[in-house]
């Protein structure tokens, strides 16, 4: 799981802005080393959502996006935990049980298990 946040963040960091790791960092004002660490998968997302804020904004992602909801899902799910929306909705948290099931019966196929996810992501 730890590959899951940095290189998607890399990935946005090279394609939306076409940016070196050290030009970015000069142009926001964060430290190279974190950021290296960060993207390589060494070092963990922040927990704070203040600091995933500004590194979502530094991106250059539209807050409200796809593309912000699944940085911050991204985050949570490298840490191991679940989007602190998800965890607050509890219509949402009530759809999880399913969810796990789903997975775990293994008989869930790939189009299924999307299908499902565009269903809570629409919810």
């Amino acid at each position: 799981m730890a590959g899951l946040f940095g290189p998607y963040f890399a990935g946005l960091r090279r394609n939306n802005l076409g940016l070196s790791l050290r030009q970015f960092c000069l142009q926001n004002g964060l430290d190279p080393g974190n950021i290296s660490r960060l993207e390589r998968g060494k070092q963990a997302p922040p927990q704070s959502d203040d600091l995933l804020r500004k590194y979502a904004n530094a991106l250059g992602l539209a807050e409200g996006s796809d593309e912000w909801m699944e940085f911050f899902d991204r985050a949570a799910a490298t840490r191991g935990e679940f989007p602190s929306n998800i965890v607050l909705d509890e219509n949402m948290e009530a759809k999880l049980p399913i969810l796990f099931r789903s997975i775990r019966d293994g008989q869930t196929s790939k189009e299924d298990l999307e299908s499902l996810a565009e269903t809570i992501r629409r919810s």
